[in-house]
């Protein structure tokens, strides 16, 4: 089990990674490009399963961190659906949106690793 929960935070790690590097990558031009809702929807899923095998491998858990941080993740999940629709409609995408994706990325990936 612990090498399943493992591969969850690799790819919980990876899915960071495409929201938060896009992100950056595009900072002359901010968009959200449609890997970045790739992106959150792997860290969406992972977390989530993360939080189920938290029990079965009988490990601590801050439920209230988790819980803030599924909070900003399903908020970075709808932003980033918003602006792939816009993208792919060839709309533009508004830098506050773009940059509140890879911001609110970032703000999760900053409670993952400082809050303890």
């Amino acid at each position: 089990m612990n090498i399943v929960y493992n591969v969850m935070v690799f790819l919980h790690i990876v899915g960071a990674a495409m929201i938060v590097g896009i992100w950056i990558g595009q900072m002359k031009q901010p968009t959200v490009h449609p890997r970045q809702f790739d992106g959150a929807m792997l860290q969406l899923l992972t977390g989530i399963a993360m939080m189920g095998l938290i029990p079965a491998l009988d490990m601590d858990a801050n439920y209230a961190k988790l819980g803030v941080k599924l909070a900003v993740a399903l908020a970075v999940g709808v932003l980033a659906f918003i602006g792939r629709r816009k993208y792919k409609k060839g709309e533009e995408v508004g830098n506050g949106l773009a940059h509140a994706v890879g911001g609110l990325a970032l703000l999760n990936v900053a409670i993952a690793t400082l809050w303890t």
